[in-house]
Formats: C-alpha cells, structure tokens, sequence
C-alpha cells in the first residue's frame, strides 16, 4: 500500500519530470569525480584506510538526510542482516581495488577501466542467474571488453618495467580491473537486496558494517594523515555520502534506463581534473578504449530500454 507521504513524494518526481533526474545524477557524478580526486591525492594512503574514511565520514550526511526526512527507522529495519554483511564485504573489497587503483593509474584511466563492471553484470547474470542474454548484449559486452583490454594493454608490463611490484602501473590495471569485476557482484548483490530491503537500511548498513571492516586492515599499515591529508580524507568522505543520497533521489523522477548513461559524463570531468590537478595526459589507447566502454555501455543501456517498452506493449495489447 502507497502511504499519503509516498504518494506524495510520487506525484511531486511526476511533476518534476526525468530533466530533474537527469540533473540530481550529473550533480551526484560531480560529488563522485570530487570523491575520487580527493582519494587521488592522498596516495600515501592504504587502500583499507582510505576505505574507512570514505565510508565512515559518508554516514554524517546521509544520517542527517534520513532525520530531516524522519526515515531513520526505516533505514535500520531489516529483514536480512547478513545480506547486508555479505554486501558490505564485497562492497569494501571492489573499493580497496578501486583505491589502490587510484593511487598508481591516471585518474581517467582508473574511472574508465572501472566502467567495465555494467558490462561485466551482463556476463555474470548469464552465467550464475542464468538469465536469457540475447545476441546484440553479447556483441555489445564483447566489444567493450576489448575496449579494456585496450586500455589494459600498455600497463601489462608487471615483469619487464623493472619498477617495484607495489608500485606498477601494471599493479594498478590489475587492480582497478579486479575491482570491477568485484563491483559487478557488488552490485548483483544491491540487487537481490532490494527484493526486501528498503533503499535507506541497504545504505547505512552498508557505510556502517564496511567502517568497521576496514578497521581490520589497521594491522596492515595505516598512516598517520598530515593536516592536508585528513581534511581530503574527511572532504571524500562528504562528497561520496553527499553524492550517493544524490545519485539515490535522481532514479525516483526518471527511468533507470534514462538516468544511467549520465554516469559517464564522470570520464570527461576526470579528463579535465587529471590533466589540470594532477597532469596526467591522457593516452591514445585509453581515449580510445574508453569511447569503446562507454559506447558498448550505452548500447546495454539503450537495449534494456527498448525491450522494456516493447515488454509494456505486448503486456498492454493483451489486457481485454
């Protein structure tokens, strides 16, 4: 049953149409790209740490949010807590791979082989759900797949460089390609969770169990941060809550299918903050295998668009 405050909530994402969606999922990429670029300069950084910070300093304005918005209930009530602890661990791990991939790839570059993971959805949901893939998504997965081994390439260099092991570029590609793989099941997860879980508690619980995991990493080798240091930490700890609450709200006034290919405007901002903070210039390969993830994605995107309105069709022609 629709509560009266629900409602209104669906009549008001009605009336506000997809444009605002549109812009809520822009904004939130913003916040995201702002995450990572503030992660980017702390490499001193271990990845396990740099996890705590982000998921722990997240939780602030998403608590804040819920109170104002008097759904902090909701959000700590579940039915599967151990969902959530599944989640949270495979969350944790594909951000410490994305980390560590942050700290020794080009921000650009990272941003984009981490665009693998919608593709790579596809290919698990075939093999482990067993759902019917039909042959324009396979083509489609393929190609942006080679559009990362394209991008992969010239970073294999792990036994030829003569650079430390742990701190390749190549180590890097391995990691940020990992943590794309880990994110795809990530977020499978999401998915089954969201059979009985509500938005808010698959949040929280998320920023709360993935805080406390990380601090088993502190044997490991945490860091002291300088002054600097923290205040980027803290700042990417706001802007990724900031940015998921965001991302959270732009999918209540549009169609997933609407939303998601808005997620790659981020490759075009990390191309302006890595060359303009950071100085990194971007390589042909990985332009050019980028346009190719990011074209295959869309294609996915565009696909599973069009076969829902036609499933909508064919269910409306058959209703007497």
């Amino acid at each position: 049953m629709t509560t009266p405050a629900s409602a209104a909530e669906t009549t008001q994402a009605v009336a506000r149409g997809p444009l605002y969606g549109i812009s809520l999922k822009v904004v939130s990429v913003v916040f995201f790209v702002i995450m990572a670029a503030c992660l980017k300069a702390t490499e001193t950084i271990p990845a396990g740490e740099l996890v705590f910070f982000r998921c722990f300093f997240a939780i602030l304005p998403v608590v804040v949010w819920l109170a104002w918005r008097g759904q902090m209930r909701q959000a700590l009530h579940t039915k599967r807590p151990w969902g959530h602890v599944l989640r949270a661990l495979v969350g944790a791990t594909s951000m410490s791979l994305g980390f560590f991939a942050l700290t020794r790839l080009p921000l650009p570059e990272a941003t984009a082989i981490g665009y693998a993971a919608p593709l790579l959805i596809v290919v698990f949901s075939a093999i482990l759900l067993k759902e019917r893939v039909h042959v324009f998504r396979w083509t489609a997965v393929i190609i942006g797949l080679v559009g990362v081994l394209i991008i992969l390439w010239p970073r294999l260099t792990l036994f030829t460089s003569g650079e430390p092991l742990g701190d390749s570029e190549a180590l890097g590609a391995i990691a940020a390609f990992g943590g794309a793989i880990v994110t795809a099941f990530a977020l499978m997860q999401v998915r089954n969770l969201t059979r009985t879980e509500r938005t808010e508690a698959i949040v929280v619980y998320f920023f709360i169990i993935a805080s406390l995991m990380s601090l088993l990493t502190i044997p490991f080798g945490w860091v002291m941060p300088t002054m600097e240091q923290a205040l980027l930490l803290v700042g990417a700890g706001f802007a990724g809550g900031i940015g998921q609450l965001l991302m959270t709200s732009s999918y209540r006034h549009a169609d997933m299918s609407v939303i998601a290919p808005f997620e790659y405007v981020s490759l075009l901002l990390t191309l302006v903050i890595g060359f303009f903070i950071f100085g990194d210039i971007p390589t042909l390969t990985m332009v050019l295998g980028a346009v190719i993830i990011v074209g295959s994605g869309i294609a996915v995107i565009l696909r599973e668009h069009y076969l829902g309105l036609d499933r909508i069709k064919a269910k409306e022609a058959s209703t007497p």
